[in-house]
């Protein structure tokens, strides 16, 4: 493109899982062959005006823990709690979900959405770096106002301290209560191929004889059930029996860390396959030959922008739409033959405004990418010369902020901060186009920010 558009650089612009896969592409392209491209130290700088980066998930996203830990999320949540007759009968689970389940565990590019940073980024047992999670009068606000505003004059509601930082509980009891009073056992000091007492064995027992029951009850009423065992629906959890699954609830809440050890413990064929290609931690050193492997190349934490100083990057993403960031879970009352664990809908914050709904915990964001992961790196770790950023790249947060279609003739709207109907939002276009036409950040205005993005960043205690 630019030897045939007169030397002009390109602007990239990436979305969504691609903006992943372009910062893993400028490192390519950069390295010596077998491992990369052979292009060299400059061929970003050489090729490339500004990466327009459009809802980009930089540390992944919570729901893909939920996607992956029990094949469900935000909407089959609500679906659940819409109709619970339909989706909580063993029909759905059996033929449907568990089905889900084995099809989203083969697609490797999906562990590329698991949180990165553990606690350092998402926080831990009783803290995060968001405290608020309902929208309420924005405003255009740059990073010195938000500096001198404090946590209830930020354009949100704050109704109670919520620890965002465990992605996941057992129990709306276990994500309130300090973490001083939560007992737990540690699920990875258990086996999971085998039941730990008579008790594990009478349970097994009977779910064996319920299954078959609902097998014979289903094949009178005509439906097609595969098997009376399950186990040709069955995913990685059959292999864990009643001990195993019990162990993981008793472990009680997990967070952004511990998540990662989770599910190497439940799917472990999985994370065999993705841990070749991905990683979620932060480098201690990134001069580590270590970091010279693709695997580190997706995640922001452990690799280092490219020596291009002229070149910009931008975060632009929707902002005023509640986005997953925990859940509160539960054991499914068939734990063998069914995922063995759900959300739990009845889990409900009951104050107007709370940040607790049908089981899922929400934020700030565009609905599926919550504001963290997509602007910190913009923000902070990038901002100016880091050790993420050594030459000092120039970058920028450009906010959306959400309003939908006023009526069904406007479509999907053209001031959409949705994650995918942004790519309609015409103030985003503008930006675009006005970059690609020539323009800089600094012509655009520089930042533009409505959500608290600077003042989380600065809770984030990461080695710059």
């Amino acid at each position: 493109m630019v030897a045939t558009n007169g030397g002009k650089k390109a602007v990239i612009i990436p979305h969504s899982m691609g903006v992943l896969y372009f910062l893993h592409f400028m490192k390519w392209v950069e390295a010596p062959a077998p491992m990369g491209g052979g292009g060299g130290p400059d061929w970003c700088s050489t090729h490339i005006k500004a990466v327009m980066n459009i809802g980009g998930p930089f540390f992944g996203v919570p729901k893909a823990v939920g996607g992956l830990f029990s094949a469900e999320a935000k909407d089959i949540a609500v679906a659940r709690a819409i109709a619970p007759g339909f989706l909580d009968n063993d029909l759905f689970r059996l033929q449907t979900l568990q089905h889900v389940m084995r099809m989203t565990r083969s697609w490797d590019s999906t562990m590329s959405m698991i949180p990165k940073g553990g606690d350092t980024i998402w926080g831990g047992l009783d803290w995060s770096p968001e405290e608020s999670c309902s929208p309420r009068n924005r405003k255009q606000r740059n990073n010195d106002t938000l500096a001198n505003e404090d946590e209830t004059g930020n354009g949100f509601s704050q109704t109670k301290h919520v620890n965002y930082g465990r992605i996941i509980s057992f129990g709306k009891d276990v994500a309130e209560a300090p973490s001083s009073e939560i007992e737990r056992i540690d699920f990875r000091a258990v086996e999971p191929h085998h039941s730990t007492d008579y008790a594990d064995a009478m349970q097994y027992a009977f779910v064996s004889l319920r299954v078959n029951c609902v097998a014979n009850v289903d094949a009178v009423k005509g439906y097609n059930v595969a098997n009376t065992t399950c186990r040709d629906v069955w995913t990685e959890y059959h292999d864990m029996g009643i001990g195993g699954i019990k162990a993981v609830a008793e472990y009680k809440t997990y967070t952004a860390g511990s998540v990662i050890d989770l599910l190497q413990f439940v799917a472990p064929k999985m994370m065999a396959r993705g841990s070749a290609h991905f990683s979620y931690g932060i480098a201690d050193n990134l001069d580590d030959p270590k970091y010279q492997h693709y695997k580190y190349w997706s995640n922001p934490l452990e690799t280092k922008l490219p020596n291009a100083p002229d070149m910009e990057i931008f975060s632009m993403y929707g902002v005023g739409i509640p986005t997953e960031r925990a859940y509160v879970y539960k054991l499914s009352p068939l734990t063998e033959c069914y995922i063995p664990f759900q959300i739990d809908t009845s889990a409900e914050d009951k104050d107007d405004g709370g940040c607790l709904k049908d089981g899922v915990y929400s934020v700030d964001g565009d609905e599926t990418v919550p504001v963290l992961s997509a602007g910190f790196m913009c923000a902070k770790g990038w901002r100016g010369k880091t050790r993420f950023n050594p030459s000092g790249i120039r970058t920028y947060i450009r906010e959306y902020d959400h309003s939908p279609p006023s009526n069904l003739l406007e479509g999907r709207g053209t001031q959409s901060g949705a994650h995918v109907d942004i790519m309609g939002n015409f103030a985003l276009i503008e930006d675009v186009i006005r970059v690609a036409a020539g323009a800089s950040g600094e012509d655009l205005g520089g930042d533009q920010v409505y959500s608290s993005i600077f003042k989380w960043s600065d809770k984030i205690n990461l080695q710059l």
